[in-house]
């Protein structure tokens, strides 16, 4: 059995399948070499993707052509997501979200909350001030910072473990982890910090 490397989701994935909605599940940042939408088709779901980048795109949908799988990932922008109300029963972005600045964060949690049924689950994750490159790079203000990753310029947007849920007051808070790991990275031990969210429309 293949084990897909997004830990995290498994807790997400075990509680759509307890919930006994229809098997519909948008990913936004669905691109990749693993994307974990195959998971979720493993499991019987409709899946909808959405990625910005197109090489991630390409690598996200040939890895499920050799799985025989068809993932309907297109190539987009979460902040405008191109799908109807209330029309998706779970929503997830997995390390993706913070790679833009806190405004357009929101917009895009905006737009996830909008396509979510009732009832539906999301499921959320935000990089923390606990993270090891808080502080590197061009400052753009409010634990936002512009950094080097791959050999190209991205956003990093860093939250007080509390400071996201604002974004979620109408939302109830099924699951919160606040996690630091601690991992070898290129002959380096780097600190990670993350906040994982799953909430209930």
């Amino acid at each position: 059995m293949e084990i897909f490397k997004q830990v995290p989701l498994y807790r997400f994935l075990a509680l759509c399948n307890e919930s006994g909605m229809e098997r519909t599940v948008l990913d936004c940042g669905a691109g990749g070499d693993t994307p974990p939408l195959c998971l979720f088709a493993d499991h019987g779901y409709i899946t909808y993707g959405i990625e910005m980048n197109d090489e991630q795109l390409q690598k996200a949908n040939q890895f499920a052509e050799m799985r025989g799988q068809k993932l309907n990932i297109q190539q987009g922008d979460m902040r405008h997501l191109p799908l109807s109300d209330k029309s998706i029963s779970f929503v997830y972005s997995y390390n993706s979200i913070f790679h833009m600045k806190k405004e357009d964060v929101k917009k895009s949690l905006n737009e996830m909350k909008r396509v979510l049924k009732p009832n539906g689950l999301l499921f959320v994750n935000f990089l923390t001030l606990k993270d090891f490159r808080v502080g590197e790079g061009v400052d753009l203000g409010e634990n936002q910072y512009e950094q080097m990753e791959d050999n190209e310029t991205v956003i990093h947007s860093y939250y007080d473990q509390n400071e996201a849920e604002t974004m979620f007051d109408e939302m109830q808070v099924i699951y919160k982890e606040d996690r630091v790991l601690e991992r070898m990275f290129e002959g380096n031990k780097i600190r990670q910090g993350f906040v994982d969210y799953i909430l209930k429309k």
